[in-house]
């Protein structure tokens, strides 16, 4: 696997958590350690130290438990992959943390920690600038997946510090929004002095241990690859994944996207939505948002929330709105690269308006800020892309972009009648749409 990143990371130490058995994997890897199941004929543990030595990391841990010696026996010293790799072998299962706790004085000062049964191409010195820019303790990647329904879910502000970890398994009546913990650790060594050598776990134990002493632990949400490939079914999906070239991160002009319209298009059309209970996807949501994500594409909502400009919802009444919004669309295996909203209405005379957000902006559509700031942050290829929505405003932002569009027939049906554009394709529904995008291709 080709890294995206390249040069010094800023980071030079790497752990690799390699303790597991991988029990769910027997039926397709027989007796092998998770890390050296293979991925595209090479185990994951390579893929590892290759993404590692591309990054400019010169040291690599490697915390083994199960078949330890065929790991030390396959790493050797590690130079032939250009690094120096140390394998501990732990006597007794310690979770995902415990032995590494227990290393600590091994460490150096700042390290990152990947389990073992990742596969990703992420930008090290990205993840590396921005945990020692912001003077982290501890920095968690965080991006959302197609089972958020059993994986654990990082809960931050506004700034970017987590705040909460909901460790699965959830109640049954909760819902967060798609941010989940990718298994990827940016650490500074002396922030894990306070935890006690013995059994740990980085979710359960580490991170909100951290959170309550007060730690400054961040999340760092990036659209690079990473994904764990520790059941059948995910391993298989990043093989496809890996013989596809997603794992690349797309050509360098970017990779396609299909921007969405929320009201109207996703979900049913309810007024001005202003509380996550109003919430309904429309039939086939999440089916054709999986779709097209196999079929390569990104997916972002932009929508306009006037409500926020009116007063008749909060920022935080959006957060859980779109929280919901992501949690119904991981029941169907779905899930959103980014959703952007402008919170800005031009005009006035609104019982409880807020006035500082009673302008005209570039970011409501027809507008196309939301598009311009999702292209840079996404590494999105705007002449690849669609957009699909129920309204002329949709269209017309299309329009001005240069996207492809296909307005839908639900919510508005394009009888809002605020501009004269015409879509380039017009379809029932958001599954309709889908299957017309797929159908086109990219160029």
């Amino acid at each position: 696997m080709a890294a995206i990143a390249s040069g010094n990371s800023g980071i030079g130490h790497l752990a690799i958590i390699a303790g597991g058995k991988g029990t769910r994997l027997a039926g397709v890897a027989g007796d092998l350690p998770k890390v050296l199941v293979l991925v595209g004929g090479k185990p994951v543990l390579q893929h590892q130290l290759e993404l590692a030595a591309a990054a400019g990391i010169g040291s690599v841990s490697i915390f083994a438990g199960y078949l330890a010696e065929a790991i030390r026996e396959f790493v050797g010293d590690g130079s032939r992959f250009g690094l120096k790799v140390q394998v501990y072998v732990e006597d007794e299962p310690l979770g995902n943390a415990g032995a590494l706790i227990g290393a600590l004085d091994e460490m150096p000062e700042q390290f990152f920690v990947v389990y073992g049964d990742v596969m990703l191409a992420v930008d090290l010195a990205a993840m590396a600038r921005r945990h020692l820019e912001r003077d982290a303790d501890f920095t968690a990647f965080v991006h959302p997946n197609d089972h958020p329904y059993d994986s654990d879910i990082i809960e931050a502000d506004t700034q970017g510090w987590i705040t909460a970890i909901h460790a699965y398994p959830h109640p049954e009546t909760a819902f967060y929004a798609n941010r989940v913990n990718a298994a990827l650790y940016a650490v500074r060594r002396d922030a894990l002095r306070g935890f006690a050598p013995g059994p740990r776990d980085f979710t359960k134990h580490i991170m909100p241990g951290l959170i309550a002493d007060g730690a400054r632990v961040l999340a760092y949400e990036s659209s690079d690859y990473i994904k764990d490939m520790g059941t059948p079914d995910r391993l298989a999906r990043v093989e496809q994944d890996l013989a596809s070239g997603r794992l690349s991160g797309g050509r360098a002009g970017g990779v396609p996207a299909v921007f969405l319209d929320r009201d109207g298009t996703l979900n049913e059309l309810a007024g001005f939505l202003a509380h996550h209970d109003k919430l309904k996807l429309l039939p086939g949501a999440g089916d054709a948002l999986r779709r097209l994500r196999q079929a390569g594409y990104r997916l972002v909502v932009v929508t306009n929330q006037p409500v926020i400009a009116r007063g008749e919802a909060s920022e935080d009444d959006l957060a859980a709105i779109h929280a919901k919004l992501e949690w119904e669309l991981g029941k169907d295996r779905a899930f959103l690269d980014g959703i952007y909203h402008c919170p800005h209405h031009p005009d006035g005379g609104f019982p409880g308006e807020r006035s500082e957000l009673k302008i005209s902006c570039e970011c409501r559509k027809p507008g196309g800020a939301m598009v311009d700031q999702a292209a840079r942050e996404h590494n999105l290829d705007i002449a690849r892309s669609w957009m699909i929505g129920d309204s002329t405003a949709d269209i017309e932002m299309a329009r001005r972009k240069g996207l492809r569009s296909v307005l839908v027939r639900t919510g508005e049906g394009g009888r809002d009648g605020k501009f004269q554009v015409l879509a380039d394709l017009v379809a029932d529904n958001i599954a309709e749409a889908a299957e017309m995008i797929i159908a086109a291709g990219t160029p």
